[in-house]
């Protein structure tokens, strides 16, 4: 995993983008809506929700640092929608109003944005898809090899199902529908799955990844199936397989539950047992490549050697989209000092709180 090998060192620390955050306008604000030469020194910024913790946490506060030291006199107008498309639709709209000539988009609803982008072409904004790839005229794309992910994913179900796997029963708790990397992890994780368990016996999609409704479809699959009629369940993030491992316990199932995104909570169930694995994506490299593609963008400078394939989008219709997709790596208990940690996503102290001090300590983490 060449992409792996690299580590990126992801600080937690905060930045202090204060003259930027005072800048940045909400969805409505059209009173300073820039002249028809459009605006030079501002860059758009919109994430899709908050429910995920990575998008406040790391991707916002990395993407505006790397902005700053590109381009120390560019400002960033950031807004989250969410999870509201309408909401967003505003916030894109405002932007272009304003004058701004690149936004960095990750989309509520990828097919909802083909007009929007469009729109935006013809009056000479560039849009960068970060994370999710958009519909529409995009100039770029970062994110993950996302269908691989799915394949880590199921890899690492089928792993901490063990020598159980072939005759095991399996439920699938997929992401939201509306997201265009929710049937790219689920595509991935059948590929696995259908050939090497038993069955996927109950399966569901989850709107706005919403950890609640996975709870309650949880329930569901176990009224259904009964206690003993799975033994694993898929989830594709961690915030829902916390939703998840809540129904079990519930019923005092005990079976493997993996995730994805390397959340605090999912890596301290991890530690206690409770999630048998996530999954790793370095949010670092991601979050300033976009950055300085954006800046470059804005510049009018090329991009080239910052890109290294290209997409065609979920519906066909756009193609060659100029893409970089980074690499990720199953996170289990053993590997979480040699990964997390080292990589200073989060330190012991985060992760090593009072309920989870001994678990630390059996893992090997200080």
């Amino acid at each position: 995993m060449n992409a792996m090998t690299r580590r990126f060192v992801i600080g937690t620390a905060a930045v202090s983008m204060a003259a930027t955050l005072a800048a940045c306008g909400k969805a409505g604000d059209g009173e300073n809506a820039g002249g028809s030469g459009g605006d030079s020194k501002t860059i758009g910024l919109l994430l899709p929700e908050n429910k995920t913790t990575r998008y406040e946490t790391f991707d916002r506060p990395i993407i505006e640092a790397k902005i700053k030291q590109l381009c120390s006199d560019c400002e960033v107008k950031y807004n989250n929608a969410a999870q509201d498309t309408e909401t967003q639709k505003k916030q894109f709209d405002a932007l272009v109003t304003q004058g701004v000539k690149v936004i960095i988009l990750d989309a509520v609803d990828y097919k909802a944005t083909k007009s929007w982008v469009q729109q935006a072409e013809k009056k000479g904004v560039k849009v960068v898809a970060y994370d999710r790839l958009a519909e529409g005229p995009i100039s770029a794309y970062v994110s993950y090899d996302n269908e691989k992910i799915g394949r880590l994913q199921g890899e690492g179900l089928v792993k901490a199902l063990g020598a159980k796997a072939k005759d095991a029963n399996v439920v699938m708790i997929n992401g939201s529908p509306t997201d265009p990397n929710a049937p790219l992890f689920k595509k991935g994780a059948h590929s696995v799955l259908d050939k090497q368990v038993k069955k996927v016996v109950y399966e569901q999609d989850i709107p706005d990844w919403s950890p609640d409704e996975a709870n309650k479809k949880m329930g569901a699959a176990i009224d259904s199936l009964g206690k003993d009629g799975f033994q694993g369940v898929y989830s594709a993030n961690d915030g829902m397989a916390g939703g998840i491992i809540t129904a079990l316990s519930k019923q005092g199932i005990k079976v493997p539950v993996g995730g994805q995104d390397a959340e605090l909570a999912g890596l301290q169930r991890i530690l206690k047992g409770d999630q048998a694995f996530t999954i790793y994506k370095q949010i670092k490299p991601e979050a300033e490549t976009t950055a300085e593609i954006a800046v470059r963008l804005l510049k009018g400078d090329k991009i080239d050697d910052l890109v290294s394939t290209k997409v065609t989008s979920l519906t066909g219709e756009f193609k060659d989209i100029p893409a970089k997709l980074y690499d990720a790596e199953i996170v289990t208990k053993d590997n979480i000092g040699s990964t997390i940690i080292a990589d200073k996503v989060y330190t012991p102290a985060d992760i090593c709180t009072a309920e989870y001090k001994a678990a630390c300590e059996a893992a090997g983490i200080k």
